[in-house]
């Protein structure tokens, strides 16, 4: 996994440099290059902005390898732009939730998926985590192409919950699953958050809400057939 990623974003890089045209680079990083610390670094109620950095030797403790991917992807292409004077801004979404084109499912939609199956493994290692609805992923990125002031990294996140939290909203609002009611706290007591400054100030004034990216996401469920229709299940 880590000389994929490595690999893959330098050799995007490697061919931008080759094009005289080129403007910008937008690299999609990820917000797990910002949150992962031990809690001695996370003091409470903490706003993380984007010069904050997670520690790749915590990351590599609790082995959480795709944190460790992105990290040193991202610090790799940032060390190659400044090597090459090549434009580069990144993005950084939080948990990206939303409808689905395909109706084959990545990573991050078979878990929201699970949850509304009552397959509760996944999120309860989430622990506290920022979710963003896709539409905004795709709105930041366009705003960090096309706007000619965009510099360095943008956080992009709509909503930070722990995932207990997230299940009692998602249990209340859509009784006809079987979403669990609680989840565990998997790291203990956090109260990070995300300062969305720098995005909104590019643009990106509003973020849609959790309920939202949820309804899109199981309207979208329902419509690819992998889940049943709220009224469907109540007549089972």
């Amino acid at each position: 996994m880590l000389d994929s990623a490595i690999n893959g974003t330098m050799n995007v890089l490697r061919s931008c440099k080759k094009n005289p045209s080129l403007k910008r680079v937008v690299l999609t990083s990820s917000s797990s290059t910002v949150r992962i610390k031990d809690e001695a670094d996370l003091p409470p109620n903490v706003l993380l902005d984007e010069s904050s950095w997670s520690s790749i030797e915590f990351c590599e403790s609790l082995q959480i390898w795709y944190a460790v991917a992105k990290i040193l992807a991202e610090k790799a292409a940032w060390e190659f732009a400044g090597e090459h004077r090549i434009d580069l801004v990144t993005v950084l979404p939080t948990f990206v939730v939303g409808p689905t084109l395909s109706p084959e499912l990545g990573p991050t939609a078979s878990d929201v998926l699970g949850l509304f199956q009552g397959e509760t493994g996944k999120f309860t290692t989430y622990g506290r985590m920022g979710y963003v609805h896709i539409d905004d992923v795709a709105r930041c990125h366009m705003l960090a192409y096309e706007a000619a002031g965009a510099r360095g990294r943008y956080i992009c996140s709509a909503a930070v919950l722990d995932c207990g939290d997230l299940a009692a909203l998602l249990a209340r609002r859509f009784p006809a699953y079987p979403v669990p009611r609680s989840l565990p706290r998997a790291y203990g007591e956090q109260s990070y958050g995300f300062d969305t400054s720098k995005a909104r100030a590019l643009g990106l004034a509003e973020f849609k809400g959790v309920e939202e990216m949820f309804d899109d996401a199981v309207a979208s469920f329902i419509g690819h057939g992998h889940l049943p229709a709220a009224e469907e299940r109540r007549h089972a």
